[in-house]
């Protein structure tokens, strides 16, 4: 079907005169009046009431009937093109930083959703703890990170991705009693958990050191997947995102710890310099943010 004559049928029925939309469409009355003749002919209806004169030109009763089909068609024939236009137009190098939370849970995801979108672009990714991360953000050695943010700097783009919470977690093997803990009663093993220099590291670290006592031992690591290791094979005790465990859960490899005090929940953000301005991270982001919605969404439903 001719996209000239379903777009002229959509202006004419707007403006309600063929002169009006011979002018919004850069044309002449005649070619208007030839397309909507067609259109009627191929369609085998009459879609307006031509009285002729100054009247307006008015929709038929099937004219009004199948005019929303034809604004359907034209939207989605637009959204195509756009859509193509973007799998064209974006090709070169992402340079992207991962912190490992994402990575362990939704990054297969937003990588697939990135080449279906964009599927000349490379990527380039970094894997690394969220304060190594940003400072690759702030230096323009990164074009997009998926970290633990937000990043404080006027010219940093920050996009709430998603929130993970975070459980205590041992393995059987310490036998640890059944019942609300104390921090002093698990500073008698060491606490594994995130490198130095990161949120959580820095805030589990200032609350075991107010308790009274010897002071707490602690296997900071880059790796979640090492801390998660040790902890099964009962090193000590860990505090580890609860969607990075659950099959340790249920398999018993690993079993929750109900303590008094729980570290703050970890928010992410997808962050990106603005100046220059870097269309590559912007509509990776977009992407981003989608994959993060679908996968916390999913997780609601479970």
């Amino acid at each position: 079907m001719n996209y000239k004559r379903l777009e002229t049928f959509v202006w004419v029925a707007s403006l309600g005169n063929f002169r009006k939309a011979a002018e919004r469409l850069h044309t002449t009355q005649p070619a208007i009046s030839a397309r909507i003749s067609g259109l009627e002919n191929e369609l085998g209806v009459k879609l307006f009431e031509r009285e002729g004169g100054s009247s307006p030109i008015t929709l038929t009763a099937k004219g009004k009937e199948l005019l929303p089909y034809v604004e359907k068609i034209l939207y989605q024939t637009e959204q195509l093109r756009k859509r193509a236009a973007l799998s064209n137009a974006y090709s070169g190098v992402l340079r992207l930083g991962v912190s490992e939370t994402i990575v362990n849970t939704w990054l297969p995801d937003f990588l697939s959703r990135l080449h279906t979108d964009m599927p000349h672009l490379d990527v380039e990714m970094t894997v690394d703890i969220s304060s190594n991360l940003t400072h690759g953000i702030k230096d323009r050695s990164l074009d997009l990170g998926l970290l633990m943010g937000p990043i404080s700097e006027p010219n940093i783009v920050n996009r709430k991705l998603c929130t993970f919470s975070l459980s205590w977690v041992a393995s059987p093997k310490l036998q640890l009693p059944d019942r609300l803990l104390y921090l002093e009663e698990l500073a008698k093993w060491p606490i594994i958990t995130y490198a130095r220099a990161t949120k959580p590291y820095v805030e589990i670290n200032q609350k075991f050191r107010e308790l009274d006592g010897p002071p707490t031992h602690f296997f900071a690591s880059t790796s979640l997947a090492a801390c998660r290791s040790l902890a099964i094979d009962a090193v000590g005790i860990s505090t580890l995102p609860k969607v990075m465990i659950s099959k340790e859960l249920a398999s018993g490899e690993l079993q929750k710890i109900r303590a008094i005090w729980t570290p703050s929940d970890l928010a992410f953000t997808a962050s990106y310099a603005n100046d220059p301005f870097n269309p590559l991270a912007e509509v990776a982001t977009n992407i981003a943010v989608a994959a993060a919605t679908a996968f916390t969404e999913q997780q609601e439903e479970d």
